[in-house]
């Protein structure tokens, strides 16, 4: 395998660098809630500016967020002006871009505030790629989706991939040739988007240690009851598949119920004595126990996905019990990744994150690469 890295391009001083960053973070009011993705380019950006380019900074944000807020937040970490441009106009860039010293940053508004952004619109990318010299790709997190500003644009600039991006691939490929044994711990909600990479971790891990609501669907699979618990008939019944082919699956033995999702009444319960108004909301002690049991066996640990509905107080013991564990086994002794949203949200709460060897910026991205699915973001920067 091959990464062409910005590291190894060369007279970059004075060029015109397209960032393609994922600097897509949680806001709420227009407040930045956690700036982990922009802390996480910064190494990409601050290689730019030693090497005296000129930098054009692009991301994407959900929900129709405008990309301001990250571009404040990015110029108070760097201690540096940036130029935020408010509305795609290649006219105005150009503008801005023409009166550009080496080291000035431009930063442009949210994406996909751009229809031909997700529709992979060459006409767009094509005017991307008319903005600089060289185009860098830092945003493994969206590796996955083909977006202009990821997939066509490389065919009008060379590409190269920015040092987190870089980062994310040598990481996660000591995933795909583990030191043995590898034990996988898979939660979260929806089976159907993990199905690639629960048949791929089979057949490398020593167990597979499923949790979450996505091991609800397992549990009835199996022919136990799990109430009213969340789960879908797809789903089932793809389980059931898994579970008949891979024998290493190990799943819940108890788990904890309640009638309602507010935590009233709550019970631990063996996993066949699940009522049928119970609500299933986390792994329970033995479990717990269980799959503690198989980290300390690791050599190469993986986790995506957690193991409940850890934002409730009542049944966050499960997610961050297996946190702390995995944080424990990591760092050393075994070698760490975990990655998706929920999951890094999990382990900042124990405050264990720094014990982990690599905590990944992509969740869905990550579920896709280990799965060997499509990578449309990385095709011709990594082979």
């Amino acid at each position: 395998m091959k990464i062409k890295s910005i590291k190894n391009a060369k007279n970059l001083s004075g060029k015109i660098v397209l960032l393609r960053a994922d600097l897509n973070v949680p806001m709420k009011n227009g407040l930045i809630k956690s700036d982990y993705k922009i802390v996480a380019t910064l190494p990409t950006v601050r290689y730019l500016l030693r090497h005296n380019s000129k930098i054009i900074i692009t991301t994407h944000l959900n929900k129709g967020n405008s990309a301001e807020p990250a571009a404040k937040r990015l110029a108070r970490l760097l201690g540096r002006k940036i130029l935020f441009i408010n509305k795609f106009s290649v006219g105005k860039i150009k503008k801005a871009v023409e009166k550009m010293e080496n080291k000035d940053m431009i930063f442009l508004e949210n994406l996909r505030f751009n229809s031909g952004e997700e529709k992979n619109d060459k006409k767009f990318a094509k005017s991307l790629a008319g903005l600089a010299d060289i185009y860098v790709n830092d945003a493994f997190a969206v590796g996955h989706r083909k977006h202009a500003s990821l997939s066509a644009i490389k065919k009008y600039l060379p590409a190269f991939a920015g040092l987190l991006l870089e980062k994310e691939i040598l990481n996660l490929n000591k995933i795909l040739k583990p030191k043995q044994p590898l034990i996988s711990i898979i939660g979260g909600a929806k089976i159907k988007t993990k199905i690639a990479l629960i048949k791929k971790l089979a057949k490398m891990s020593l167990r597979i240690l499923i949790g979450g609501a996505l091991a609800n669907n397992f549990i009835a699979a199996h022919g136990f009851k799990i109430g009213k618990s969340l789960v879908d008939k797809t789903g089932i019944k793809i389980a059931a598949e898994l579970a008949k082919k891979h024998k290493n699956i190990i799943l819940p033995v108890d788990v904890m119920v309640a009638k309602k999702a507010n935590g009233k009444n709550i019970e631990v319960k063996p996993v066949n004595k699940v009522a049928k108004d119970d609500i299933i909301l986390d792994i329970g002690p033995r479990t717990i126990k269980l799959f503690v049991s198989f980290i300390r066996q690791a050599n190469t640990i993986v986790w995506n996905g957690p193991m409940g509905y850890f934002e409730n107080e009542r049944f966050k013991h499960g997610t961050l019990s297996i946190a702390r564990f995995v944080a424990t086994r990591s760092t050393g002794r075994a070698f760490g990744a975990v990655g998706g949203r929920e999951t890094i949200e999990a382990l900042k709460m124990t405050k264990m994150e720094n014990y982990i060897d690599w905590v990944s910026t992509g969740g869905g991205a990550m579920l896709t690469y280990l799965g060997g699915e499509p990578m449309p973001g990385l095709k011709g920067i990594v082979k």
